[in-house]
């Protein structure tokens, strides 16, 4: 059995209006593109902010420019907040922290989800590039959807801070790189376990494995997570000249990626809950590596995302607080 499909229109749950099955959601149709409303949140801003969403945003086909996206109700704008004692040290919360934060890596991918999946989408963070964004999803389930960046390191620090905050339950959204030949590009997966081969969460004492939450894992698989795999958290993504990379110590597992051991082990040393669902953007076989285009990539995203959003939704419904 392999993972769900991401070009597969997603079916977490029933909609008010609902999109053809046939019709993928992205954000660069004339359906999702109704939607992309991230609300400005004051009318102060450094011009940093800007500068930096160009250069991310820049070159990326299919993407979206938040510069350009002002006719669309788009704004990076966010208030000039001062550090009080109790601030984090690398995030700079500029609106309410939603108890519920779903996690991609990539600053993009949570500007796309929150425009796709979101209402009425607000800015938290812009600290270091790492954008944020608090808003409801259709069920009424207030949400955060934060970026972490790349890696062990920059992921254990955001969540360390969320948690700080108040974040309660954790998704990664994220990419992996498959070594079962039954994954395919284009799959998604649930991940509920990590085997700890990276310095991260090995630093933070961590086991040879780490166990996503059980009741978020199993919300994942129902709502099109895939199935439920073990992956390896790696430090490496390009292999070294002895030809050690990414797979090394990966033997037992389905898929590596790079942050969702660190993601658990602060979650299970603070007290929290975490899952983790990973869209399969890269095959790792004897022939090299494959990878999803960039268009199939934007595409998977806002499907990791509906998969997060709709399974905190299903958590909860489950724990009577669907509105906070």
């Amino acid at each position: 059995m392999t993972g769900r499909r991401s070009s597969i229109a997603p079916r977490t749950r029933s909609r008010t209006a609902p999109a053809p099955a046939s019709a993928p959601r992205t954000i660069s149709s004339t359906a999702s593109c109704a939607r992309l409303r991230v609300v400005c949140a004051d009318s102060r801003v450094a011009s940093s902010v800007r500068s930096t969403a160009s250069r991310t945003a820049s070159g990326r086909r299919g993407g979206v420019d938040p510069l350009s996206a002002k006719a669309r109700g788009v704004s990076h704008i966010v208030p000039a907040i001062q550090r009080g004692p109790t601030q984090p040290i690398h995030l700079r919360p500029a609106v309410e922290l939603a108890e519920r934060v779903v996690l991609p890596g990539d600053p993009g991918r949570a500007l796309a989800i929150a425009q796709a999946h979101l209402g009425s989408p607000r800015m938290f963070n812009t600290r270091r590039g790492l954008w944020g964004y608090t808003g409801r999803t259709e069920g009424g389930v207030h949400v955060t959807v934060q970026s972490t960046g790349m890696g062990g390191p920059s992921a254990a620090i955001v969540v360390e801070e969320l948690i700080a905050l108040g974040a309660r339950v954790l998704v990664r959204a994220g990419t992996c790189g498959a070594i079962d030949p039954a994954l395919s590009l284009g799959d998604l997966v649930t991940a509920g376990a990590a085997l700890a081969t990276d310095g991260t969460s090995r630093a933070l004492g961590a086991g040879q494995c780490v166990a996503a939450d059980a009741e978020l894992t199993s919300a994942l698989v129902e709502v099109g997570g895939g199935r439920a795999i073990t992956v390896a958290s790696t430090d490496l993504f390009y292999e070294d000249a002895d030809g050690h990379g990414e797979t090394r110590g990966a033997a037992g597992a389905a898929a590596v990626e790079m942050e969702a051991a660190a993601v658990m082990q602060v979650a299970a040393r603070r007290g929290v809950r975490a899952g983790c669902v990973l869209l399969v953007s890269d095959v790792l076989d004897a022939g090299g590596r494959r990878r999803l285009d960039d268009e199939a990539l934007e595409e998977g995203g806002l499907a990791l995302g509906e998969v997060a959003l709709a399974a905190l939704e299903a958590d909860a419904a489950k724990r009577g607080t669907t509105t906070r």
